[in-house]
């Protein structure tokens, strides 16, 4: 592995290392214990011997006392026998050293153990191996069995001070690499994983066999038609994609009883991309939903679509997406919403076709955000601006850091809604810290929500799991073990490809099922506002959903978490 820090070069490799991923397997639940260690800051009051550690720079080693190390991580000031250490002991590394991981003492073993059953856990460990070269498994073992249970969360300078020896010995170049490559909420995510794919499965006898399946094609033909709106009083073009079923021409009057009485109609869908994407991204669902009679608008947000992946790399997250972008999205919804009903009134194709006072919105990663903005979740900018205070890009996963761009509004709290919003679908969504503790239980309509527990973009955790857990009116999630962040796209959008992101993503023929669910799930959960309800309810049931599950995909739809579950959202809490 290769690493850069300012000007100067690492590289990392695994030879001469003391550790076997291969022959100790069983171990390796404890070596996960330390890899989230290395990623966070926090002190624990020694209980054993550990008081020095001997840092490796190339050919360099120096022993520093393990307090004076803690001191930088408090300080930020180098004490003299870390002087040589200046170049990478950056403050990016310090802001690491200063952050702690809560799991609770209870819940670790289980957690750290499903980690290491991942990939991305078996990597790790082949790093941790050159990060600490000197060190023996059984001394790994009783150092995290130790810091894994203080309660003051995992953290570095906890695992140093719990190392059953005098003196641990550091690869500092190694080390650093690793921490700062550490995404703790994902990390946290992925240990959840299998334990979702067994806690929320349910266990039946009887088939799941419907007389007719929503996630087939519909029987109505479907029409594009774009509009580009203009904002003038915010100085915004709005693209917006409409599809339409063909319907048989209807008489005057007909159309006239149509236009009087808009809640004997379909309801409206509205669908809003994320960061970096665009209107497309959807482009299979909404023909599909319009294909079963339902109109669909895709719209496209103009200072947060695709040409903003085009900016290079910047330190300050308002320099990538503007801090109003977080009012201007749901405005831009319900602008569009407003020039809609001014067509639905007029002579045209459009007429009486856009039921603008019932609308079931859906979006995904940022466009999640914008959605429950608009069903009620209010804006906490005092909470968010205490997490982002002081943060880097370092150590973070991209949403949890892009949320900090809303820090720089003026407001203290935002309130969006628009009564005109019945339902919402948030896939992904971008959560985080910008609803602060009590904003999303706000939200007073129904919410479908998909969480993939490989998603490091949006990690479910704090931005799924955790809100979902808060809402408090009718509510379902769709959860998706090994789900990546763009899993459920179209995979023909040319909006976002994989090679775009520093990721791996899943998409295209391994996701097809999880796109199909979410044919079938989105349809059922919108025609919940209408007099169909009863008829499509069984597919908002767990067995439909496992219906399509893959052992490679487990697939589960729910409408609470488990206890067994709950416990471990909520110790994971920052």
């Amino acid at each position: 592995m290769n690493f850069k820090l300012g000007r100067y070069h690492f590289q990392v490799g695994t030879k001469n290392t003391r550790f076997s991923p291969v022959s100790r397997l069983p171990l390796l639940p404890l070596l996960s214990s330390l890899t989230v260690a290395l990623g966070w800051g926090a002190a624990i009051p020694a209980t054993v011997a550990a008081e020095r550690v001997t840092l490796r720079l190339g050919p360099f080693e120096q022993a520093i006392a393990i307090s004076d190390l803690e001191r930088f991580a408090k300080t930020g000031n180098l004490p003299n026998e870390l002087k040589l250490y200046a170049p990478v002991l950056t403050p990016q590394v310090r802001e690491v050293l200063n952050r702690r991981l809560q799991i609770g003492p209870n819940v670790a073993d289980k957690l750290i153990e499903e980690t290491l059953r991942t990939p991305r856990g078996r990597q790790i460990i082949q790093s941790l191996g050159v990060a600490i070269p000197d060190s023996s498994v059984d001394q790994i073992q009783a150092a995290v069995s130790l810091a894994a249970r203080q309660a003051n969360g995992l953290s570095l300078v906890g695992f140093l001070r719990a190392y059953p020896e005098e003196n641990i010995t550091l690869d500092a170049s190694s080390a650093i690499a690793l921490a700062l490559q550490f995404n703790p909420s994902y990390l946290q995510t992925q240990a959840l994983g299998p334990l979702l794919e067994s806690d929320l499965a349910v266990n039946s006898d009887t088939p799941f066999k419907p007389s007719f399946d929503p996630s087939l094609l519909g029987s109505q033909i479907v029409q594009q038609q774009t509009l580009f709106l203009q904002d003038r009083q915010r100085n915004r073009t709005i693209p917006v994609d409409i599809y339409l079923p063909r319907q048989e021409q209807r008489t005057r009057v007909s159309s006239l009883i149509s236009r009087l009485s808009p809640a004997s109609r379909q309801p409206l869908v509205v669908i809003s991309h994320g960061f970096g994407s665009d209107r497309k991204f959807f482009a299979y669902l909404a023909r599909h939903l319009a294909s079963h009679g339902l109109t669909v608008v895709a719209l496209e947000h103009p200072s947060s679509n695709i040409k903003q992946m085009s900016v290079s790399a910047v330190n300050n997250p308002a320099q990538l997406l503007p801090a109003t972008e977080f009012i201007d999205r749901p405005k831009d919804i319900s602008f569009v919403l407003d020039e809609l009903a001014k067509r639905n009134r007029q002579l045209g194709l459009l007429q009486g076709k856009l039921n603008t006072e019932k609308v079931s919105a859906i979006g995904h990663s940022l466009g999640g955000y914008t959605v429950l903005a608009l069903a009620g979740a209010e804006l906490n900018l005092e909470e968010l601006r205490q997490f982002c205070k002081g943060s880097s890009a370092i150590g973070q996963a991209p949403g949890d850091w892009l949320q900090c761009a809303a820090a720089e509004l003026p407001e203290r709290t935002l309130k969006l809604r628009d009564q005109r919003i019945k339902s919402v679908i948030a896939f992904n969504p971008l959560v985080g810290q910008l609803f602060g503790k009590t904003g999303i239980a706000q939200v007073a309509t129904p919410v479908l929500m998909l969480a993939g527990t490989e998603d490091t973009i949006t990690p479910a955790l704090n931005n799924q799991l955790q809100p979902f857990n808060q809402l408090r009116g009718s509510k379902y999630l769709l959860t998706a073990i090994g789900g990546t962040h763009l899993s459920i796209g179209d995979p023909g959008n040319l909006g976002i490809t994989p090679n775009q992101s520093s990721v791996k993503e899943r998409r295209g023929e391994e996701t097809k099922p999880l796109r199909q669910l979410v044919q079938g799930v989105s349809l059922a959960f919108i025609e919940q506002l209408t007099s169909e309800a009863k008829t499509y309810q069984p597919f908002l049931t767990p067995a439909y959903a496992q219906s399509f599950s893959k052992s490679e995909l487990p697939l589960r739809l729910n409408t609470a978490l488990p206890a067994s579950i709950t416990s471990l959202v909520e110790v994971g809490k920052r």
